[in-house]
């Protein structure tokens, strides 16, 4: 498993960076794969330890069984867990009927935005992968956005030989991105390897359907699939031509760029 070995000594390498040149650094957790082996990673970078809080996003239409699984984890690893939530919109009846640019925008984006600018973080770390989703492809490992926290894909710092830019003016907010050269197999073959908890959503129960991606209620669809071991998982991924985030609303269109683009995940 050497190719994994390479990937997890460089996510390891970036995330010790990241602690090292950010203060007021945390961590996004969607408790979702990609974010849940970022925080595996984490706790192998710091020797069993996370040294900064995890940011849970909480819209209101959350999964329940994710949010028993992110309760039990925070408790079993003793981790330090902030829930931001945009009150305000949800006591307004913000749902998703109200189109999912707006309702991402309101209980997702502008929720992160309140939470950063509460607690005062500087730098947030993300599991976001390049071959995940389009606009992805175009991101940085250390990934600089205006003091709005939007993104500007077009003024982005060169990284050429393993080279990371690590130091910006003051004011800047940063988006750290470990896992940006993982790929979905990747990340399966590493679960399996490392033998990591995961929700069982992920996981074909009897019903010949399962979720390879997961989101909010309203906006997160199954996808057919009788995988009910990682194993099982990553032979699908081998031959599979359904995109990842098919079951994804948000990302008909171009949703994804727009929110991308406004400070999205």
């Amino acid at each position: 498993m050497n190719h994994l070995r390479q990937l997890e000594d460089q996510s390891v390498f970036i995330l010790r960076e990241a602690y090292k040149h950010f203060d007021r650094l945390a961590m996004l957790w969607s408790m979702g794969k990609d974010s849940t082996v970022l925080l595996w990673l984490t706790r192998k970078a710091f020797f069993g330890h996370v040294p900064f809080p995890l940011i849970h996003i909480d819209t209101g239409y959350e999964i329940p069984e994710l949010l028993e699984y992110r309760d039990r984890i925070v408790r079993e690893w003793r981790l330090r867990l902030v829930v931001g939530q945009n009150q305000t919109a949800l006591a307004a009846g913000m749902n998703p009927t109200m189109g999912r640019v707006t309702c991402c925008s309101a209980l997702k984006i502008e929720a992160l935005k309140q939470t950063i600018a509460e607690q005062g973080f500087t730098a947030i770390i993300l599991g976001i992968r390049a071959d995940e989703e389009g606009t992805r492809a175009k991101e940085r490992y250390f990934s600089p956005r205006d003091h709005h926290g939007e993104w500007d894909f077009r003024d982005q710092p060169p990284e050429l030989w393993d080279q990371y830019k690590t130091s910006f003016p003051d004011g800047t907010h940063l988006r750290i991105h470990p896992l940006l050269d993982w790929t979905e197999v990747n990340i399966w073959e590493y679960l399996q390897f490392e033998k990591i908890p995961l929700p069982s959503l992920y996981f074909d129960q009897g019903t010949g359907r399962r979720y390879r991606s997961l989101g909010c209620v309203p906006c997160t669809a199954t996808v057919e699939s009788t995988a009910c071991t990682v194993e099982d998982i990553i032979g699908e991924l081998r031959t599979t031509t359904v995109a990842e985030r098919a079951g994804r609303a948000q990302d008909e269109g171009r949703g994804m760029e727009v929110l991308r683009k406004l400070g999205h995940m």
